[in-house]
């Protein structure tokens, strides 16, 4: 029994042994043949599958689908909004292959969706339809988005869009309907909800020309965004791209800015196939709102600018001036720039326009008709910025508002000084001997003795300038004259940029530098030396006067106080910025032509403040006959001067009934904002006794003219 027992106890062991000798031959022999698998599929891989993936990978693409940001606000100097942008949500839907996979008819060798891909962007569509009119507010019946309509709208053809760019489904999404969408990604992973802006411009319509406007980036043709278009085909920051139905800045503040304005692009990475169809999103970057800008135009001021030159315009059709009626004077221009920081507080070119005209990309042909011809800022430019009765544009001639320089021009190079004395008799020649051309005052007045300069400009004698500055320049210099002439034009803003920064900014017609159109070089600066030779911008003229009241000092016309971001941070700051100085005129020049600058303009009788200006009158041949346009210039007060106004009314006739009196109501109205005199009259309680003196805005009463 004992050795029975001990043979069964080694008999377990053994057994023991055995399975697990069994377990872990099993063991390796599912290792080796895992690995031989392994080995199978990667020679697979390798020699059979390879090069159909290498095609795969090489026919895939990644390409940006740009998502446009919020356009920054462009706001009047007291926060007003002039420019502005509501926030919008759209549905977008990207196409991907399950939706546009085609296959070709054996038959008829004709290429169709798939019956999978119709069915699929049906059911899509159907849903939409459906959550559409769960969630999205109520509309008219004509205005409901249908299956038909969304499948329209996701353009599974590619007739309208790229394959791989977005397709705006919906725009305008209600708060409920964002929501349900941002909670279903998962049933809706080809749909994207984007925050756009729709554009609207102050319905008052203020400075319309120098804010400017906007277009779709696809219906450019400026070089700005030809050049991003160039940029834009080579690798770069995907969030620089532009989207073809992008608003972009075309012309004023909206285009000088542009950059600021648009803030940055957020965009989509989205996986595209060989067939330029879209595979998937891989990434999505939100954009960045765009900055702000603070402009320097005070709103109360510009309105009552415009109101003022459409209002004169108006006048001179139905009151006489010198024994006639304008009626072809249908456009003026105004500029009221800061003589001490350069701030355009008023910037008007009339008739304007609603330039929310632009907001919908495309342009009725009845709208259009109407404004073609004053759309653009006839302060700074003579095209399509409005015309007169004779097709007279916005650059006319100076008229007698040079002869302060003239006068400036006479004492620094010798020809006169501070005393000179003059005998006025009406006229004054010039021209060789036996063929002189003769220049008479306005109206032919002989004004008699002078005492000095001075008077001549009080006068605004032409014989004086004709005989004392003009004929002398040429007997000094000859031929040179003229450049010498355009040198000191240059140096007070006549005829050069005033850097203002503005787009399509006119530098003038510089006719004097045409000595054979003149007639001779001595004919060129004679006429040139009472106003009849340069035309120049309402903007040069506006920054000739304040150059005048800075005693040569000429500085940058600004429009723009700063710029801020999104959350009202100071991203940049303007200031004054000095252009050029002159410093070759004496200080008793200054005082000269300061005291001179007195023209006796019925507009300003109660005017409460002692002010420097000059009236002037040029003209220009319309129909064989002399046009009078209406120039006037002035900066107030005459010591310590705060504001400088350059007022234009083509065809207006003399520019002291035309001109003056629209100056006269920018300097009331400024005076009631800010103060001539550094207090705002609106601030000063108004007296009793003054009541039946003041019309209810604050502005002076007066007879209208």
């Amino acid at each position: 029994m004992k050795s029975i027992f001990k043979s069964d106890s080694l008999s377990d062991d053994q057994k023991t042994n055995q399975s697990l000798s069994l377990r872990i031959n099993v063991f390796f022999f599912s290792t080796f043949i895992i690995f031989c698998i392994i080995i199978v599929r990667l020679a697979i891989l390798q020699f059979v599958e390879g090069p159909t993936l290498k095609d795969e990978e090489t026919s895939r693409d990644t390409k940006s689908v740009p998502l446009a940001s919020i356009r920054g606000t462009i706001y009047a100097q007291a926060g007003e909004k002039l420019a502005y942008s509501t926030s919008v949500q759209t549905l977008y839907f990207t196409l991907t292959k399950e939706y546009s996979e085609t296959s070709t008819d054996k038959k008829t060798k004709k290429t169709a969706r798939t019956p999978e891909a119709v069915a699929k962007a049906d059911r899509l569509a159907a849903d939409l339809a459906a959550d559409f009119a769960t969630h999205g507010a109520k509309v008219p019946k004509d205005e409901v988005l249908t299956k038909e309509a969304v499948l329209k709208a996701m353009d599974l053809d590619s007739k309208v869009y790229s394959g791989f760019m977005l397709r705006p489904i919906k725009r305008g999404l209600t708060n409920k309907e964002v929501a349900y969408f941002m909670e279903h990604k998962d049933k809706y992973p080809n749909l994207t909800v984007s925050e756009e802006d729709e554009r609207h411009y102050d319905k008052d319509t203020v400075a319309s020309q120098t804010v400017g406007y906007i277009k779709p980036f696809k219906k450019t043709d400026m070089d700005i965004y030809r050049n991003i278009l160039a940029a834009m085909k080579n690798e770069g920051d995907p969030g620089l791209a532009y989207r073809d139905d992008e608003f972009v800045g075309y012309d004023g503040l909206e285009l000088q800015y542009q950059r600021e304005l648009r803030g940055r692009n957020g965009y989509l990475m989205v996986g595209v196939n060989a067939q330029n169809i879209a595979e998937g999103i891989e990434e999505v970057v939100p954009p960045v709102k765009g900055n702000d800008l603070w402009t320097t135009i005070n709103k109360n001021v510009q309105l009552k600018t415009e109101q003022a030159i459409l209002d004169q315009i108006e006048w001179v059709h139905r009151n006489p001036v010198q024994g006639k009626v304008h009626p072809d004077a249908k456009t003026g221009y105004a500029v009221a720039m800061e003589v001490d920081t350069g701030n355009i507080v008023a910037m008007a070119s009339m008739p304007d326009y609603d330039t929310n005209l632009w907001t919908k990309g495309t342009m009725p042909d009845e709208l259009w008709n109407k404004m073609m011809l004053n759309y653009r800022n006839g302060t700074i430019s003579p095209i399509a910025s409005g015309r007169s009765g004779h097709n007279f544009d916005s650059t006319v001639f100076l008229g007698s508002v040079i002869k302060p320089l003239t006068v400036l021009i006479g004492l620094n190079e010798g020809f006169i000084s501070t005393s000179t004395t003059y005998t006025d008799k009406g006229s004054a020649t010039f021209g060789r001997a036996g063929h002189e051309t003769t220049v008479r005052n306005a109206g032919g007045h002989a004004y008699g003795y002078f005492s000095s300069p001075a008077k001549a400009i009080e006068k605004s004698s032409n014989a004086f300038m004709v005989e004392m500055i003009g004929k002398k320049l040429y007997e000094k210099y000859h031929e040179k004259g003229v450049k010498v002439w355009d040198k000191y034009m240059k140096e007070f803003g006549l005829g050069v940029s005033t850097k203002s920064g503005l787009p399509n900014e006119y530098l003038g017609q510089i006719n004097y530098t045409d000595t054979k159109a003149a007639g001779s070089d001595q004919a060129a600066l004679v006429y040139a030396s009472f106003g009849q030779q340069g035309r120049y911008t309402v903007l040069q003229l506006a920054q000739y006067v304040t150059t005048l009241a800075n005693e040569g000092v000429r500085i940058k016309p600004q429009l723009v106080s700063k710029i801020t971001d999104a959350k009202g941070n100071v991203v940049k700051q303007f200031k004054r910025e000095v252009l050029d100085e002159v410093t070759t005129f004496n200080k008793s020049y200054w005082n000269e032509i300061k005291k001179g600058m007195n023209s006796d303009v019925t507009a300003f009788n109660d005017f409460p403040y002692d002010f420097a200006r000059k009236t002037g009158t040029s003209q220009q041949l319309g129909k064989g006959e002399l046009r009078d346009n209406g120039v006037f210039i002035a900066y107030a007060p005459r010591e310590n001067p705060k504001l400088a106004v350059a007022v234009v009314i083509p065809e207006g006739g003399f520019g002291s009934s035309s001109a003056a009196p629209v100056a006269r109501k920018i300097f009331d109205a400024y005076d009631w904002e800010y103060g001539l005199d550094g207090t705002p009259k609106k601030s000063i309680p108004p007296k009793e006794d003054a009541a039946d003196k003041t019309t209810g805005d604050g502005e002076a009463a007066e007879d209208g003219h």
